[in-house]
């Protein structure tokens, strides 16, 4: 006989979209681990750009690589904070931002302003025009750097399905970009690079450990922030898997394109509940082996070989040069030393190549926020209501090119330093992932059946990586106050 009993109890009227009772259905029966693979590939990318192409490496040319140890540690933080967000989403079919509202109300509105302040800043695609300017020779990158932001807006808005455009276009680059700056990094350097990179994944740098003297906590923290995506870009891994259709999330509604024929619908943000069954447990259970494994080979693995290849080409060819501590010159004084050990085109393509990154990671990040503001902004339209239509796509894209807007504002009054805006994003992020880790814990600890929550080896995991970011980001605030 199935149990009536629903994956998570919901109390009347906390649903903020749609129904009063969720429908129970069954828990779908796991897909290939090969057409699971995707939504990694995009949270991924959404970090290529900050930390791993512009940030370490930069530590890294200034400080050696003594600091390894504190990029394997942030994405290793952010693997097991993503699988938390990846459980609910699993089990209920809806994003956290949904059942993060049922439990506290007010939190749409931390997620819409920490988002918009937190990525609005478009340090990402700064850089991306900074590179390309230099390669055309040109001084003035802001002027490329707002065709590119336009450039972003056409995408976005013009994909059949925006996740499906998103997903094709980050695989490409990745598999494309990682495996060319793997290659200079292994013909490149040296067995005393490769011996200082041993030394730093242990914390061991030259003449310190852990820390060097003089580096600036504020971007140390900006770095281990962004070790993967950062911020609230991390929860919409919950989106991507509800998109996908993983688990529950098969029954879910997905965003349409903003020129398609469609107007108004009737939105159901709320997920889809099962039933607590031997069968839907087994269920869960592969499902939950399965996007471990997807998961971790991607997002982590490839982060971690990303972030060590750039952070080992860096150090093989800008450690000790003068110039690398302003801006993003490292970038720079990487192409020119390649061009000079291997060909001049190569350094030249090495540029081209790490702008496609950085502008592939602003897209993705442009996605990833305007889903984030859009969901909260519908989940507060639709409260109370028990029928109402709300045109998703038009709130998403009115976010992305706010988004727009505001940069291009930033650029016209010359407010564009690419290193300072991402290091100020990425601190404001750091302090946004502190705040997100407890809604989580909390929503996944309240809100599902104790046979689908974390077991307590998870839950002293998520506690440490809590405390962690707790104490930086005061520490950060203390030194920026006093």
């Amino acid at each position: 006989m199935v149990s009536t009993r629903a994956c998570g109890a919901l109390s009347q009227g906390s649903n903020p979209c749609r129904h009063p009772m969720k429908e129970i259905k069954i828990f779908p029966e796991p897909i290939s681990l090969k057409k699971l693979i995707g939504p990694s590939f995009v949270i991924l990318a959404l970090g290529l750009g900050s930390g791993e192409v512009i940030l370490w490496p930069y530590l890294t040319a200034n400080y050696g690589l003594g600091i390894a140890w504190g990029a394997i540690l942030g994405i290793t933080f952010q693997y097991f904070m993503n699988m938390e967000i990846e459980r609910y989403t699993l089990v209920k079919g809806e994003s956290v931002f949904v059942g993060i509202y049922k439990l506290f109300k007010p939190a749409v509105y931390w997620f819409i302003i920490s988002t918009f302040i937190g990525f609005g800043l478009p340090g990402i695609i700064a850089a991306s025009a900074q590179v390309m300017a230099n390669v055309f020779g040109l001084d003035n990158f802001k002027w490329i750097a707002i065709p590119f932001l336009f450039l972003i807006g056409l995408i976005l808005s013009t994909g059949k399905t925006v996740y499906g455009m998103m997903e094709h276009l980050t695989k490409i680059i990745i598999l494309t970009g990682v495996p060319f700056i793997f290659l200079l990094a292994v013909f490149l350097s040296t067995k005393t690079d490769w011996s200082a990179l041993l030394n730093g994944i242990i914390g061991r740098g030259e003449g310190f450990w852990f820390l060097p003297e003089g580096i600036s906590i504020a971007t140390f923290l900006a770095a281990f922030a962004y070790s993967g995506a950062g911020g609230n870009l991390n929860l919409t891994q919950s989106i991507y898997i509800k998109e996908k259709g993983y688990g529950m999330g098969f029954y879910s509604q997905k965003i349409s394109s903003l020129f398609s024929l469609k107007k108004d619908n009737e939105i159901i943000l709320d997920g889809t509940d099962c039933a607590v069954t031997p069968e839907n447990i087994n269920r869960f259970q592969k499902w939950w082996k399965l996007i471990s494994i997807e998961h971790a080979f991607v997002f982590w693995f490839l982060g971690v070989v990303s972030m060590i290849f750039l952070m080992l080409l860096s150090y093989a060819t800008t450690f000790g040069n003068v110039g690398n501590a302003e801006g993003i010159n490292f970038v720079i004084n990487e192409g020119m030393v390649i061009g000079q050990m291997v060909f001049p085109f190569v350094g030249v393509l090495f540029l081209v190549v790490v702008s496609i990154m950085l502008f592939q990671t602003q897209l993705g990040v442009m996605d990833s926020t305007s889903r984030i503001m859009a969901e909260n902004f519908a989940i507060r339209k639709l409260h109370g209501k028990e029928k109402a239509k709300i045109n998703l796509s038009k709130i998403y894209y009115s976010f992305v090119w706010a988004q727009i807007a505001f940069g291009i504002i930033l650029f016209l009054f010359n407010i564009y330093e690419p290193k300072t805006l991402i290091v100020l994003g990425a601190v404001i992020n750091a302090f946004a992932m502190f705040v997100h880790l407890f809604l989580v814990f909390w929503l996944n600890n309240r809100s599902l059946p104790e046979v689908f929550r974390p077991n307590l080896t998870r839950k002293i995991i998520i506690g440490i990586i809590f405390v962690f970011f707790g104490v930086f980001s005061f520490i950060v605030l203390w030194d920026k106050i006093f």
